[in-house]
């Protein structure tokens, strides 16, 4: 039995910011029929699998990464939770 730690991390844009490509989906899905959809927010999905015997706080290891590599911090937020 393995024990890699698997962290996810999604990214998104701020409320507030402009999504091109959930603007996009939003008026595909209208010509589609999906007429309730009024909104549409697109993100990334980020797993990241840690090595067995990793030393310290997993999550505070995440944030540091997405803060650093995964996310602009200036127009996007994110979410992490451990697996």
């Amino acid at each position: 039995m393995s024990n890699k730690k698997k962290v996810v991390c999604k990214v998104r844009l701020k409320d507030g910011v402009l999504d091109p490509q959930g603007v996009t989906i939003r008026h595909a899905l209208e010509q589609l029929g999906f007429t309730d959809v009024v909104d549409v927010r697109s993100g990334k999905v980020f797993e990241l699998t840690f090595r067995e015997g990793v030393n310290g706080d997993l999550r505070a290891k995440t944030e540091e990464i997405c803060r650093k590599v995964l996310a602009n911090p200036v127009i996007e937020e994110f979410e992490v939770k451990e697996e």
